[in-house]
């Protein structure tokens, strides 16, 4: 499947993601969170894991899995009662793989990694750290902010017209949430829906106070205001294309090309994943918590390597021809 083909197929993914989630929003965000988010997790490890973590290191991705560990046990196992932990953390596996990505010498790795930890103790006073480090950057911004450099650099490498339109549909699509608002909200927020999302609520709440869009007394509001399915449309759609977008990818990425031992396996554990979301969507989370965080800190090594090809790409257009 060539390039063109499979950019078109994006486009019409993006464009059916954004209808699903205009009218239901909850229950795509959860369908999709749900079913396609433990499978997208699954392959998208193992093929980072035949990519060496895009890192300089061996056992890098090592680090970045103790860190997701200690992260699960302060908050799943023994929840700490300190939450900047979670930003402290997040943060410093993001540092961290900037230096994996650049450096390989370990003496200079270890010293920039205890002046990681310096910067983060500096910086997590600062106003809305941990809302933006703690609740966005593992979530909003892992899956539509990256998710949409990822494309720009396949874009900006193939510099296809087709590429450059999906990047195009994508963000009008996006703003399409915020420019398209019904007077009207016929739509209404089941108890078992309101109850499966409890664990993202402060995810949405708090991009409504970013974006402007309304002054809620209370975290439960976003059920039931008219702001609050603005952003629920927006977050449904950026999680749904995220996973859709993989795979939709399989012909160029070929993560499905693993031992039939490998395959089998990952099915197996997809199958009990969605399951447990299904008999117990809260519990389903607790399950996967691990494993949903664990590809976010896995995948940033990744991040950091499409920033860097961006620049590099924008750098050569810049320069004129010898």
């Amino acid at each position: 499947m060539n390039a063109n083909r499979i950019n078109y197929i994006n486009i019409v993914l993006i464009i059916l993601s954004c209808i699903i989630a205009f009218f239901i929003p909850f229950e795509l965000f959860l369908f999709s969170y749900g079913i396609l988010g433990p499978m997208h997790y699954l392959t998208e490890i193992g093929w980072l894991h035949k990519k060496n973590y895009f890192t300089k290191g061996k056992y890098d991705f090592v680090f970045l899995t103790v860190i997701c560990a200690v992260l699960f046990y302060l908050t799943i196992i023994k929840p700490s009662k300190d939450s900047d932990f979670v930003a402290d953390l997040i943060l410093l596996a993001f540092i961290l793989s900037i230096i994996f990505v650049f450096i390989k010498d370990w003496l200079y790795r270890i010293a920039l990694g205890v002046l990681a930890i310096i910067v983060i103790g500096a910086v997590n006073n600062v106003h809305d750290y941990f809302i933006w480090i703690g609740i966005f950057l593992p979530t909003i911004i892992h899956v539509f902010i990256f998710t949409w450099l990822f494309m720009l650099y396949g874009v900006l490498k193939e510099k296809s017209f087709s590429g450059f339109l999906s990047i195009a549909v994508l963000i009008i699509c996006a703003a399409s949430f915020f420019i398209i608002q019904p007077s009207g909200l016929n739509y209404t927020v089941t108890p078992y829906v309101k109850s499966s999302y409890q664990l993202f609520d402060l995810l949405n709440f708090h991009l409504i106070n970013v974006f402007h869009l309304d002054n809620l007394s209370q975290v439960n509001d976003i059920f039931i205001t008219n702001s609050g399915f603005v952003i629920m449309r927006f977050i449904a759609f950026a999680y749904t294309y995220h996973y859709l977008n993989w795979f939709s990818k399989t012909s160029i990425i070929k993560w499905h090309d693993v031992p039939k031992k490998t395959l089998i396996i990952t099915i197996v554990v997809w199958l009990i994943s969605a399951g447990l979301y299904i008999y117990d969507y809260s519990m389903g989370l607790m399950a996967l918590f691990f494993l949903s965080f664990l590809h976010v800190f896995l995948e940033f090594p990744l991040n950091i390597v499409s920033f860097n090809g961006i620049g590099k790409e924008l750098s050569a257009l810049t320069k004129s021809p010898k």
